[in-house]
């Protein structure tokens, strides 16, 4: 299946949760495909069900309904071992909180995808790899630097230059500008998109900033659970 032209395939996605008052639909009867090296943007208010989308078809989360296959892999029917493991060898974050680890560099943060899964790549090439993205963003004098010592905008580019130094096929990104001011915001998203269209990577995101969704060559919308716009 993985020399299918779709790296995404889901269809009648359903995700449900109990609650005080019952069973409570997040997601319904989503059907989905996105095609190898396409960028899509994911939108709708808050709550419509964005973000449980976005969780379904990275292996993050396993769905009530229907079915999710990534790069061939049909995910609902894997054990959390397996999924992490596609995560592991597919997979790509920017998330809207950074979540870089506050104990590592901003180099180690970078390298730590890449030495999970090394390739056959030796520690000298995954650290000169990881140094080269950390100066195509910007950050090429900040290496030792940690978390703590940088601020929003250069954590998430670090987050950033972790995302692709795994050389993930699909790259997701939960409201990657969400946190910065605007200019920080625009800089960034012009960094995202570069570096996509160079490692030729599928990017799936989820946003509220409308000139961000545009950049995007499709954009489908969520509404109380439905996809309703592709």
């Amino acid at each position: 299946m993985k020399d299918q032209p779709h790296i995404i395939h889901c269809e009648r996605l359903g995700k449900s949760v109990a609650s005080s008052e019952g069973r409570l639909t997040i997601l319904h009867d989503v059907n989905l495909d996105i095609r190898r090296g396409e960028s899509v943007a994911v939108v709708g208010a808050s709550g419509s069900g964005k973000t449980t989308l976005l969780s379904l078809l990275a292996g993050l989360d396993t769905p009530t309904e229907g079915r999710v296959v990534l790069d061939g892999h049909e995910l609902n029917r894997l054990d959390e071992e397996a999924r992490a493991r596609v995560r592991g060898e597919c997979v790509g974050f920017v998330f809207q909180s950074f979540h870089l680890l506050p104990g590592l560099t901003a180099l180690e943060n970078v390298m730590l995808p890449a030495e999970l899964r090394s390739g056959g790549r030796s520690g000298k090439e995954i650290e000169a790899a990881g140094r080269e993205l950390l100066r195509r963003v910007g950050l090429g004098e900040r290496t030792r630097h940690y978390p703590n010592q940088l601020s929003n905008g250069e954590q998430q580019r670090v987050a950033v230059a972790r995302a692709f130094a795994s050389s993930a096929k699909a790259l997701f990104a939960d409201e990657p500008t969400g946190s910065l001011d605007t200019a920080t915001g625009r800089a960034l998203s012009e960094l995202l998109f570069e570096l996509n269209r160079e490692f030729d990577t599928t990017l799936v995101l989820v946003t509220h900033d409308p000139g961000l969704a545009g950049r995007c060559e499709r954009v489908v919308r969520i509404e109380e659970g439905r996809l309703v716009d592709e």
